[in-house]
């Protein structure tokens, strides 16, 4: 609740009879209101509070491909996640091993893969486009990040395996 001062000035005059002056004198009365201001449309714009504004995303080639920068770890998880799924169905549908799968032929699909996959990576990083700003509902950018990790995971698991037991895993 705020106070609002009120001054109010009032003149006086004052005559006297035997000389005939007048004086003018002014009296100033102070007075304090308190005011309501829920009801004010007139707030200051420093009552509003303004959203952050988001960090500006660095589109430089070293800020983008750094050791902690946002393109490294999001576009391995991604082929790791595409070896992953590939590599079980083509185990699935023919019996191969990955090792087998990667030596008939499946290293130039690979790299193929790798270049178009890395390459719709990093455009929209180079535009300034960030991940988080295209992260909604299920699909968000930390889910992204886990599944990837998992899919890493989950293909060394499988190649690991496979190579101790010297036969495919399905």
């Amino acid at each position: 609740m705020a106070t609002s001062s009120v001054f109010t000035l009032t003149p006086v005059t004052r005559h006297t009879t035997l000389k005939k002056t007048t004086t003018t004198l002014t009296t100033i009365k102070c007075m304090s209101t308190p005011q309501d201001n829920s009801n004010d449309t007139n707030k200051s714009s420093s009552a509003i509070p303004t959203p952050p504004r988001a960090p500006k995303v660095s589109t430089k080639f070293s800020d983008v491909l750094a050791f902690s920068g946002p393109a490294p770890e999001r576009v391995n998880g991604r082929l790791a996640m595409i070896g992953f799924v590939s590599a079980l169905a083509v185990e699935l549908s023919s019996g191969q091993d990955v090792l087998t799968q990667i030596s008939n032929g499946g290293l130039t699909v690979f790299v193929g893969t790798s270049v178009v996959l890395t390459l719709a990576s990093l455009v929209p990083l180079f535009k300034g486009v960030s991940v988080q700003s295209k992260s909604s509902g299920l699909m968000t950018s930390d889910a992204e990040m886990w599944n990837g990790r998992a899919a890493m995971l989950g293909l060394l698991a499988l190649a690991f395996t496979e190579f101790v037991t010297g036969s495919a895993l399905v």
